[in-house]
């Protein structure tokens, strides 16, 4: 492991001379990737010099046992039991550091929620997780833009497209994908009874132009009027868009912009963030099928989260994790699960790399 750590320690020196170089350093196409680089390697550099510091003062000191001044082979003993449990817990901070990074996560992210089963109880908690992860952007200082809703009018929500933009934003929600279930008593029971309803989730990297490729000739695009809650119509031109991807049969409407050019835009976004995603999620099955692979299977479809009301409690079912918080969890505090599934995929690729 030294010899890996000093190869990262040479090379981050490498970049940072490249930087500083007048050559790069005026030229902003060159030093950004040079500068993304060498910051992705300035934690693992940190903690490796640590490290070897650790393994040197061990090294010294197992020169000092082997040696004939008595007093100082007992300070020696002393201190290599604590030294050797800092190296070992060293090691395990740099084996999770070493793990092969999802090059997706530092992207923006297109997050769609739509109601599931359970009729307009099943609104009202797709409307409860829009909440939830807009506060969760707004504590960590991200923009959070709705691209397209529809509401039912009765503060409910049938489906809604938002563009989350903000640094590893899809590296710390990508573990939302897939079916959140709620048991409550709907404000519209009056026998007291819970119900049980859904939404549905999916989490996407926002696309750029060298992710995707899509051929004008592939798209069929219509312009319609949009419309709020009810039919109302919210304006009078058709500024609405609706882009069919032909050879894929994929769908991507928007109507929340000022304008046809916007909303044409927007949906564009949406449609190369569907298509990668897609990528993604075949890639992914194709790992699950190797291993079993619980967190981060790109199955949408899985039913991955509980909140239960009458009991305060949300459960994770992928980690079997379960947290009595549901009242921060809605108010957008969901480090905690974040930290957990992060862990438990940190895991995973861990006994995965031991194979």
């Amino acid at each position: 492991m030294r010899k890996k750590i000093e190869a990262i320690i040479f090379k981050h020196d490498q970049l940072a001379e490249q930087m500083s170089n007048p050559d790069i350093y005026g030229d902003q196409s060159k030093l950004t990737p040079i500068a993304i680089e060498h910051s992705a390697l300035s934690e693992i550099v940190s903690i490796g010099k640590n490290y070897i510091s650790v393994l040197d003062q061990i090294a010294d000191d197992m020169e000092m046992i082997d040696g004939d001044d008595i007093e100082l082979k007992e300070i020696a003993q002393e201190e290599i039991g604590e030294l050797q449990t800092q190296k070992t817990k060293i090691e395990s901070e740099i084996k999770v550091l070493l793990l092969p990074k999802d090059p997706m996560d530092n992207k923006n992210l297109i997050l769609e929620i739509r109601a599931g089963t359970g009729g307009d109880e099943a609104a009202l908690f797709a409307a409860d997780l829009f909440r939830v992860y807009m506060r969760y952007s707004e504590r960590n200082n991200w923009t959070f833009k709705v691209m397209n809703s529809s509401d039912t009018g009765i503060g409910g929500m049938k489906e809604a497209i938002i563009s989350i933009q903000g640094k590893g934003a899809f590296g710390m929600l990508k573990y939302e994908s897939g079916v959140h279930r709620v048991q409550r008593v709907p404000k519209t029971e009056t026998s007291g009874r819970v119900h049980t309803s859904a939404a549905t989730v999916a989490v996407m990297p926002e696309a750029e132009d060298v992710d995707v490729e899509i051929l004008d000739v592939d798209l069929k695009i219509d312009t319609y009027r949009a419309s709020g809650a009810g039919g109302q119509h919210v304006n009078k031109t058709e500024s609405a868009i609706r882009i069919t991807h032909m050879p894929t049969g994929l769908v991507v409407t928007c109507q929340d912009q000022s304008s046809q050019h916007k909303n044409r835009a927007a949906a564009l976004k949406v449609l190369k963030s569907r298509m990668l995603a897609a990528e993604q999620e075949k890639a992914s099955a194709e790992r699950a099928a190797e291993r079993r692979i619980l967190v981060s299977s790109g199955d949408r479809s899985a039913k991955i989260r509980t909140y239960n009301f009458s009991q305060g409690r949300v459960t994770d079912h992928r980690i079997n994790f379960t947290t009595y918080r549901l009242n921060e969890i809605l108010d957008g505090d969901i480090t905690e699960l974040i930290e957990q599934l992060k862990m438990a995929e940190q895991q995973e690729l861990l006994a995965a790399e031991m194979e």
